[in-house]
């Protein structure tokens, strides 16, 4: 199963180690100085599904049929059925996986070899999607240095959009390098294919980045549609290679931010970003948080707004203080907003559902009789045959027909899927 790929971006010292441990509970380098993460670290995090797990489903119709007794109130699942090979459901709430990458810190003149330059760009290329981490609290400079305290509602404004604006003009940059490298053999492919030829030569040049031919297509309507740009082709500069690399990246590397540091930022500050998708975020808050609930010191749910002590007198004066301070600001801010970013970010841009293949329709099992262990997360509009693929490509070259679990509705190869579904493959073997 390939996973989402989610990179964490964004300049040094603005929280994105603390963000990927406290999303995935690795261990990694957590430090106040630029380049503290050298080498991309990958972990995986988990995002809850937004509709309930299929186990409810399943567990509804086999009380009414007087098959299974009602919960009680003790059951430490809450109800759930399932038995997930990744991630957990309690309460009926699927976790399902996705993997964050956090690469080193980006400093301005990346794109021309500055701080780790290109090996910086090259760990994002095969990312579905990136987060920009962001010091909402505005106590780094454009280097990632510590300033101190945090800034004024001017100053935190203005570095958060120097922030936005150097990562994507460096991705825009690295771009139109490499397709300003190969240009002149480019072009003769336009003088000869026209418009085909061109989209292709993009495809082949940006084909280490992900790019496919339909994305490149739609950048280049994109492009067309908003830059004024005159002559051909192969009259074109290294400014309107930069514009054209422009395009490219919005289709390649869609971004969303997390406003870091949000318990420290000036109040209004996100009320300036309005055309953006930014989500506030406390990464600290919820590191502290999950290394305390791994301790058994309280129970915390990720994306809850709040949580409960489990033994108060176990704990130390100053323990006491810290968490009494984190529930404030809990109550205050609704959460840290890492679930919510999350879930943002791979239910609302990139556009996927949950569903659940199974080997048997009536009692959602597998082979070896386990319920509804996988839930897997593909791009809406999946068809039936190709999430045969997407489990085992021998199911999906001997694709046969597939059986609707809830409506035990047999469906073709084309069946368009909805999240939350139970599909049954048949295939040749």
């Amino acid at each position: 199963m390939m996973l989402v790929r989610i990179g964490l971006v964004g300049k040094p010292n603005v929280g994105k180690s603390t963000f990927f441990s406290a999303a995935t509970l690795a261990q990694v380098d957590i430090a106040n100085y630029p380049f503290c993460t050298i080498d991309p670290n990958v972990g995986v995090a988990f995002v809850e599904a937004r509709l309930p797990c299929a186990c409810k489903s399943l567990r509804e119709k086999l009380e009414d049929e007087g098959r299974l007794a009602p919960m009680t109130p003790d059951d430490p699942r809450q109800g759930s059925l399932c038995e997930p090979r990744t991630g957990t459901c309690i309460g009926h709430r699927r976790s399902v996986p996705v993997a964050l990458v956090d690469v080193a810190g980006l400093v301005p003149g990346a794109s021309e070899g500055r701080g780790r330059g290109n090996a910086f760009l090259a760990d994002l290329a095969n990312c579905d999607v990136l987060i920009q981490v962001l010091d909402a609290a505005g106590t780094t400079d454009e280097e990632g240095q510590y300033l101190g305290g945090a800034a004024s509602l001017e100053d935190a404004s203005n570095r958060m959009e120097a922030e936005i604006t150097f990562l994507e003009n460096e991705l825009d940059a690295w771009i139109g390098g490499l397709l300003n490298d190969g240009w002149n053999r480019g072009v003769r492919r336009v003088q000869a294919e026209g418009e085909k030829g061109l989209v292709s030569f993009i495809h082949e040049r940006l084909s280490g980045l992900g790019a496919t031919h339909s994305l490149v297509m739609q950048a280049m309507m994109h492009f067309r549609e908003h830059r004024s740009v005159e002559g051909q082709p192969w009259d074109w500069g290294a400014d309107v290679l930069q514009q054209l690399g422009q395009s490219l990246r919005l289709h390649l590397f869609p971004i969303v931010y997390a406003g870091n540091k949000a318990d420290l930022a000036p109040l209004g500050v996100f009320d300036r970003f309005v055309n953006r998708t930014i989500v506030p975020c406390m990464a600290d808050m919820e590191l502290a948080l999950r290394r305390a609930t791994e301790s058994g010191l309280i129970h915390y749910r990720l994306g809850a707004g709040t949580f409960e002590v489990t033994s108060a007198s176990s704990l130390s004066d100053a323990q006491q203080k810290a968490l009494n301070h984190m529930h404030a600001k809990l109550q205050t801010m609704g959460g840290t907003g890492l679930a919510r970013l999350l879930d943002t970010v791979l239910f609302d841009h990139l556009n996927r559902i949950v569903v659940y293949p199974v080997q048997d329709e009536t009692h959602w099992v597998d082979g070896e009789g386990r319920v509804l262990p996988d839930a897997f997360v593909v791009p809406q509009g999946m068809h039936a045959k190709a999430l045969a693929n997407h489990v085992h490509t021998d199911l999906g070259a001997g694709f046969i027909r597939g059986v609707d679990g809830r409506t035990r509705r047999v469906v073709g190869a084309d069946h368009e899927l909805a999240d939350g579904d139970v599909l049954k493959i048949h295939a040749k073997t």
